[in-house]
C-alpha cells in the first residue's frame, strides 16, 4: 500500500430529499443553524437528471453527470424480473470515485448506506443493498457486498435499533454505527446516507408533519456528530460537508406507459414478467425513459406521448439526444416528464394508478431538476472550507470536484467545476 499522505479527515453527510425549501425551518433548529452560519454554503444546488438517489450520490463522489458515470437510474433495465435489481454495486460506475482517490493516497474510507458501493474497495463498508431473491436475507447480501466483520460488529452492537427499512429506526441504526465508526476507526473519508426525510415525504407528502419531524431528527443527529468530533479533538481538524441529493414534489397519480405499449403489442407479458418488447418504459419516478428495440416505432411512440401530453399526463417530451445533453441515459429514445401531480410506474395492469388504489406515493423525485423550488443544498465547514463563504448556485457534479479539492485531490476527468470560492485552500 502506498504510504499514507497526511490529509484532514472528511465527513460527507447526505440528507436524502432535503432541499432549499427546507432552509427556513432548518435555520430555526439549533445544530443545523450553527453549522450553516459558519459553513461555506450554496443554497441553490441543481440535482442531476433524472433527479434520483443513485445517480445523484454517484455524481457527488465522481464529479460527473449520470451519462458520464453510468448510473442513469436507480433501477437496472431488467423487465424480465418482477423486481429489478438496483444499481447497488461499484462495478457499474464508470471512472474514479472520491474513495478511490483517497485509497490511492493510502487513506481509509468508511461508507454507511452510501448508494452504489457494493463490492467497492472501501475499508469499512456497510453498503445499501437489499435482498432481492427468495433465498437471500439482509445480512447475507450486506456481507457479500461489504465488509463482513465490520458489518457483523455493527449488527451485534446496534442491530436492535433497526426494523427493516422503516424510519426512523433505520437512520437511528446508521447514526449509532456512524458514531461508533468515527470514534473507533477514525477514517480519512466517511460517507453516510440518511433517508428519514425522503421516506416520510414519499409516505406523507413534502410538507407533512412527518417530514418536519424527520428534519428535527436530522438536526439532533447532526448535534450528536458535532459533539463527538469535539470529544475526539477533531472539531478543528475534520472537514464536514452536509448536503442533499434532490428534493421532492407532491403527486396524486401515476402513469403507466407500459399499459399503452402492451395494448399496442409493443411488448408482451406473462404473469408479472415482460417476455418480449419493442418499446419499453422504465420509471424514474417524476420522469420516464422510453427505450426502443424497433426504431420503426419512433414516430408512433412520439404520437402517443404527444396525446398524453395534450391530456396533461405528460409535461415535457425530450428525445434521447436532448436527454443525453442534460446528463441522462444516451441509450434512451425519449424521456418523458410527468404532468402536474403525475409520476411514473413500470406496471401495465392499468393506464393510471390513483390514490384509492393504495399503491401511490404522496410525493417523489426524479423530475427535471430546473423546476422552481426543487433545488437542494450544500454546506462545508472545517479547515479546507472558507468560513461564511456563499456561492449563488452549483451542481452536484461541482460538489464532487469541490470535495476532492478540499481533500487535496483531483479527478482525472470531471464534468463539475471546483467552486474555489467555498475553499480556504487552493483548488487546481
Amino acid at each position: 500500500m502506498k504510504k499514507k499522505t497526511e490529509i484532514n479527515p472528511m465527513i460527507v453527510i447526505s440528507l436524502d430529499a432535503v432541499g432549499t425549501e427546507d432552509l427556513p425551518y432548518l435555520k430555526t433548529l439549533p445544530n443545523f443553524s450553527r453549522f450553516w452560519r459558519d459553513a461555506a454554503v450554496c443554497e441553490q444546488v441543481r440535482s442531476v437528471y433524472p433527479s434520483l438517489t443513485y445517480p445523484a450520490h454517484t455524481s457527488i463522489i465522481t464529479g460527473k453527470y449520470p451519462s458520464g458515470h453510468g448510473i442513469v437510474n436507480n433501477l437496472r433495465i431488467q423487465p424480465e424480473r418482477e423486481k429489478p435489481d438496483w444499481f447497488w454495486q461499484r462495478k457499474f460506475i464508470q471512472g474514479e470515485t472520491l474513495y478511490d482517490l483517497v485509497g490511492k493516497e493510502g487513506g481509509r474510507t468508511a461508507a454507511l448506506l452510501w448508494p452504489v458501493t457494493g463490492g467497492a474497495k472501501i475499508r469499512w463498508n456497510l453498503p445499501e443493498v437489499l435482498p432481492n431473491r427468495p433465498w437471500q436475507n439482509q445480512v447475507m447480501v450486506s456481507c457479500i457486498n461489504g465488509s463482513p466483520l465490520y458489518e457483523l460488529d455493527l449488527q451485534r452492537r446496534f442491530g436492535h435499533l433497526r426494523n427493516g427499512v422503516r424510519q426512523p429506526d433505520l437512520d437511528n441504526f446508521v447514526q449509532a454505527s456512524l458514531l461508533y465508526t468515527l470514534k473507533t476507526r477514525r477514517p480519512d473519508l466517511t460517507l453516510v446516507h440518511f433517508t428519514d426525510a425522503d421516506t416520510n415525504r414519499h409516505l406523507y407528502g413534502v410538507r407533512s408533519r412527518e417530514a418536519k419531524e424527520a428534519l428535527r431528527r436530522h438536526d439532533r443527529r447532526l448535534g450528536e456528530i458535532f459533539r463527538l468530533l469535539e470529544e475526539m479533538g477533531w472539531s478543528g481538524r475534520a472537514n464536514v460537508a452536509v448536503l442533499g441529493d434532490h428534493y421532492q414534489m407532491d403527486v396524486n397519480r401515476a402513469l403507466c406507459l407500459n399499459w399503452y405499449f402492451l395494448k399496442r403489442n409493443w411488448l408482451t407479458v406473462r404473469g408479472r414478467k415482460v417476455t418480449g418488447w419493442r418499446a419499453l418504459a422504465r420509471e424514474c419516478d417524476g420522469s420516464c425513459y422510453i427505450y426502443l428495440r424497433d426504431p420503426s416505432l419512433c414516430g408512433a411512440v412520439r404520437e402517443l406521448l404527444e396525446q398524453l401530453k395534450d391530456r396533461g399526463m405528460i409535461g415535457e417530451i425530450r428525445t434521447g439526444r436532448e436527454a443525453a445533453a442534460l446528463g441522462a441515459d444516451p441509450a434512451c429514445a425519449f424521456m418523458a416528464e410527468g404532468g402536474e401531480g403525475v409520476y411514473f410506474q413500470n406496471g401495465w395492469e392499468a393506464p393510471v394508478i390513483t390514490a384509492d388504489s393504495g399503491k401511490l406515493q404522496r410525493a417523489t423525485h426524479g423530475f427535471y431538476p430546473d423546476q422552481a423550488g426543487y433545488t437542494t443544498v450544500f454546506g462545508g465547514r472545517g479547515p479546507a472550507f472558507a468560513a461564511g463563504a456563499r456561492e449563488a448556485s452549483m451542481t452536484l457534479a461541482d460538489e464532487g470536484a469541490t470535495l476532492a479539492a478540499a481533500m487535496g485531490l483531483k479527478f482525472s476527468r470531471a464534468d463539475g467545476k471546483i467552486r474555489k470560492n467555498l475553499l480556504s485552500i487552493s483548488g487546481n
